[in-house]
């Protein structure tokens, strides 16, 4: 389409997404007053090869549209070991019109409306994570094409919302723990081996799933395993960083179970296992996610309160509140000093108390040189 301006006419793009909508964006200026260049400035037949480029993608060097971005990006993540949910999940979310629209040809208003139009749906944490994902692929999409100039419609339409922080670190007490863990091998058994690793190892998920029959280390009194590191934070070398292991306790009860799982199994293959025999995968949420939802529903918890990360929270305080240094803690748990503070500084401030308190100044304690004994 053509537009006109005081100036230069526009030449605008209309492409339909086959589904009955379209969007539109102006890519050049029309030849009204100055010469074509064949690039800002073209005439009609150089506009229409270059709208069909930009609309069809027909060519090698068509402009990547958000679709091609987020295909890229997976297979970015799973080159470097990374969770390919992260590419997958905003597919679901995106419009057919965004996923079809040359990456280059996005503006930060659009963007913008489709994560404010997410607010009815969803928490704003949830959101920010979705558009962290959405930034990240269209980020790569220009690192690899210098034509798309556009950065700042991602960072500012898929801008933080704020006062978004989502703490949802339910603290279970021990003894929900292990109706929690009960109810999962009531539910499923081998369900049931994962949330029982979950509660003793205080793992991710993302972690146990990745146990090796090797990493069991069985002992009579103590038993452990080589817990795969979450390699959290993402980074060119997170590969290599999934690989390392640190040793776990378990308790002897937790080893029998495992024993018995993996009598007659290669050492390499996955310790943990779905009830029909295949590995959790990348993303075990997406498979126990419903089953979770009835196993907490079946200890008189709210689901949409209490997931299976509370075994890892509920892990934490523990041994903070067993006077366990913190130092040891975050090694056990993979994570940092810093991150237990800032989560947990509740139940630190807790479980010092009983410590603080001794050091506290007593009152003088009364002398006995001026008390005389009471008649009886």
């Amino acid at each position: 389409m053509y537009r006109r301006n005081k100036t230069n006419g526009t030449w605008v793009l209309k492409a339909s997404d086959g589904h009955g909508a379209y969007w539109t964006k102006g890519f050049a200026l029309a030849e009204d007053y100055e010469e074509s260049d064949g690039k800002s400035v073209l005439t009609f037949y150089e506009a229409q090869d270059a709208a069909k480029k930009l609309a069809r993608g027909d060519a090698d060097t068509a402009p990547i549209a958000v679709d091609g971005a987020l295909t890229a990006y997976k297979t970015d993540l799973e080159a470097r070991g990374a969770n390919p949910y992260n590419a997958e999940w905003p597919r679901v979310h995106l419009t057919k019109v965004l996923l079809a629209k040359p990456v280059a040809l996005l503006t930060a208003a659009e963007l913008k409306k489709w994560r404010d139009s997410l607010l009815t749906k969803m928490s704003a944490a949830t959101i920010n994570r979705l558009c962290r994902c959405v930034g990240a692929a269209l980020e790569l999409a220009r690192q690899h094409d210098d034509r798309i100039q556009n950065r700042q419609a991602w960072e500012v339409g898929l801008a933080g919302l704020p006062d978004a922080i989502e703490a949802r670190n339910v603290i279970l007490p021990d003894d929900k723990v292990r109706e929690f863990v009960g109810a999962a091998y009531d539910h499923d058994n081998k369900l049931g081996l994962l949330v029982d690793t979950l509660a003793i190892t205080g793992a991710r998920p993302s972690q146990a799933v990745r146990l090796r029959v090797e990493d069991f280390h069985d002992h009579p009194v103590r038993p452990k395993l080589m817990m795969p590191k979450s390699a959290k934070g993402g980074g060119r070398n997170r590969s290599q960083k999934k690989l390392e292991r640190y040793s776990v306790p378990i308790t002897p009860a937790l080893a029998a179970r495992l024993r018995e799982a993996v009598r007659g199994r290669a050492n390499d293959a996955a310790l943990l296992l779905q009830s029909d025999g295949s590995p959790w995968g990348h993303n075990p949420g997406q498979r126990y996610h419903r089953h979770v939802d009835n196993i907490v529903t079946a200890i008189g918890r709210d689901p949409a309160e209490v997931t299976i990360y509370a075994l890892r929270h509920s892990s934490i305080v523990r041994m903070l509140l067993q006077n366990v240094p913190i130092r040891l803690v975050a090694s056990l748990h993979n994570t940092s000093v810093t991150m237990i503070e800032r989560t947990y500084s509740k139940y630190i401030t807790e479980h010092s108390d009983d410590i603080s308190r001794k050091a506290l100044l007593q009152d003088k304690l009364p002398t006995t040189d001026n008390l005389m004994a009471l008649a009886s």
